[in-house]
């Protein structure tokens, strides 16, 4: 456990109100693919402020689709910092790794040295910081994002060094797919779908360590991804 969780644990034991601000790119954003599903930050959103009951929470969606995170630093008092967050997550990493389109190709070295200003940026808010891999992608379909693997490791890297806590998902993706691209939780090669982001949310819930008693909500995500990973 780093000294965030136990931080976010104590805090979540508390009649404090926390804030809770998530942002990154298109994943987070959560716009399309899901087509109607809740996306992830939907699914926190009912655990944390319904299951949990903690109805002065706020959880906030900031993300932008499209964005990397030179932008996200551009733009952190807006998406980040005027939310006044106790706790900031941050996936990211999707539209980094690509080496095509109308953004300049980045280094993973350059992109972890982003991702750690982030994470300073965070804590001078006082906030916790979690950071996120993003979900696998099918790089044939996808060849532009093939550096992904590479991109996913320097949050690794980030997280370790700067000891946040870290929600692999792409690890996650990696084993619900038996180390191929699960496909029954993609609407595309590179967007989760609906079952996708529920496997999103239920790392991220165990991870946080948010299990509610009684919860009604994580045994029907777990029930409707496993079922998705046979389709």
């Amino acid at each position: 456990m780093t000294a965030d969780a136990d931080v976010l644990a104590r805090a979540l034991s508390a009649d404090a109100p926390l804030t809770w601000v998530l942002t990154g790119d298109s994943i987070t954003h959560g716009l399309v693919h899901t087509q109607g599903g809740r996306t992830y930050a939907e699914h926190l959103h009912e655990i944390v402020r319904g299951e949990l009951g903690r109805v002065h929470d706020a959880v906030i969606d900031t993300a932008i689709s499209g964005w990397r995170i030179v932008q996200i630093l551009e733009d952190f008092d807006r998406r980040v910092a005027t939310w006044r967050p106790q706790v900031v997550t941050l996936m990211i990493g999707t539209n980094d790794c690509s080496d095509a389109g109308v953004f300049p190709v980045i280094a993973p070295e350059d992109f972890a040295r982003s991702l750690t200003a982030f994470v300073q940026r965070v804590r001078a808010l006082g906030a916790i910081p979690v950071l996120q891999t993003p979900p696998a992608v099918d790089v044939p379909n996808a060849p532009e994002r093939g550096r992904i693997a590479a991109f996913a490791q320097a949050i690794r890297e980030v997280a370790a060094a700067e000891d946040t806590i870290l929600v692999d998902q792409f690890a996650r993706y990696a084993a619900l797919g038996g180390s191929e691209v699960p496909w029954g939780l993609m609407n595309d090669p590179f967007h989760p779908n609906a079952a996708g982001h529920e496997a999103l949310a239920l790392e991220l819930a165990t991870v946080l360590g948010l299990d509610p008693i009684g919860s009604r909500v994580l045994p029907k995500l777990r029930a409707d991804v496993a079922a998705a990973r046979l389709d």
